[in-house]
């Protein structure tokens, strides 16, 4: 075989790789299907749920993405996702503890929100918008989340990975801080100690991104590093 037929089927092997990753929007493609968040996510049950075996959170209440263009995340810096973190989308967006199906007036947009499980450790938040058919670039998420403790801990940390830049707060004080253009990573920022109180704790958090995917991964450490797992998330009327 000659080098440039070799170089012909090298070309069309990766755009036929490429082509299985990216959504396509050719009339009658894959891409036209019907969309869903499966296999990426599943509806959350009114039973309470355990992290999964290495500790992380899957059960979360996603509010649709809010539209804020950005055509790069170089401009992820502390100043500007603290100040577009401290606009005011909607109503009592630091301390709602929604219920699945509640709606928001976000400007002009009207966002609902979703009791979801994560089938992964991991919140894919770009598949979460894809999959509703909304806006998956240029777009802020808010996630929370309800913890209950069977015991006080103290002396934990909050370990975070994010793919965009985020802020988590723990019981309305900011937790966990990530700014800049990052991948997500497990454990890529970890919190100073905190405690878990015993019974209910709220986690929120509001992650940013541009282009690009977009998720995110969120566990509790003790105080040798150990994931914390006798803890359960329960989002009280999920799935109603």
């Amino acid at each position: 075989m000659n080098t440039l037929r070799k170089i012909a089927i090298s070309v069309v092997s990766i755009q036929t790789a490429l082509a299985a990753q990216i959504p396509s929007s050719q009339p009658g493609s894959p891409g036209n299907a019907p969309r869903t968040l499966a296999p990426y996510f599943t509806p959350a049950t009114p039973a309470p749920k355990a992290p999964d075996a290495d500790g992380f959170l899957q059960r979360w209440l996603l509010l649709e993405p809010i539209n804020k263009p950005n055509r790069t995340n170089t401009v992820f810096t502390d100043t500007y996702v603290r100040n577009t973190f401290n606009a005011e989308y909607f109503p009592n967006q630091f301390t709602v503890v929604p219920h699945d199906g509640d709606k928001v007036k976000a400007g002009n947009q009207e966002l609902v929100w979703h009791a979801l499980d994560s089938t992964g450790f991991n919140v894919k938040l770009f598949r979460f918008a894809y999959g509703l058919n909304k806006t998956t670039y240029g777009v802020i998420f808010w996630a929370v989340t309800v913890v209950d403790s069977p015991r006080e801990i103290r002396n934990a940390r909050m370990a975070v990975g994010v793919n965009g830049a985020a802020i988590w707060w723990l019981n309305g004080a900011e937790a966990v801080d990530l700014f800049t253009d990052r991948r997500m990573k497990m454990d890529d920022c970890v919190s100073k100690r905190l405690t878990l109180n015993k019974g209910r704790n709220v986690i929120r958090g509001a992650i940013i991104n541009g282009p690009g995917m977009s998720d995110f991964c969120l566990r509790f450490i003790d105080e040798n590093g150990e994931p914390i797992k006798d803890i359960t998330v329960n989002l009280d009327g999920a799935g109603k």
